[in-house]
């Protein structure tokens, strides 16, 4: 008598093997986290410290303003020179009244930079936040 019948040799698997589906999973995972920082910058700016924790602003009522060391000037990365940018979120901000600007300058850059877009923004009543880099 055989112990083993031929049909044990034919028997396919009807389970789907998902080790490496959950490899490719966690793989994606790292890679969003790793790159997820480095879109949120469009100029390279080291930004001063101090300053206290932010107050919860909603994502799509913020619009960043970057001002590099050399003057060059940009809206939610997108390089443009001081009046279409100030036009642009004077726009915005007449459209959306809960508009907050994010202004990030440079550490090294100009105070007469900084402050030209903070004048103009509070004069076009654009509510303001200036960005810096939190206390160690």
């Amino acid at each position: 008598m055989r112990r083993f019948s031929q049909r044990s040799h034919l028997v396919t698997l009807s389970e789907i093997n998902i080790t490496p589906l959950l490899d490719l999973a966690f793989v994606l995972l790292i890679i969003f986290v790793i790159t997820t920082p480095l879109l949120e910058q469009s100029i390279t700016l080291q930004l001063p410290r101090g300053g206290r924790p932010d107050v919860r602003v909603d994502k799509r009522n913020v619009r960043t303003i970057e001002i590099s060391n050399t003057g060059v000037y940009a809206l939610d990365k997108q390089r443009m020179p001081l009046n279409e940018l100030i036009g642009r979120l004077t726009a915005e901000s007449r459209a959306n009244p809960n508009l907050v600007a994010y202004i990030r300058a440079d550490k090294d850059s100009r105070y007469e930079l900084f402050a030209t877009v903070l004048d103009t923004c509070q004069r076009n009543g654009i509510k303001i936040s200036v960005r810096y880099e939190p206390p160690q």
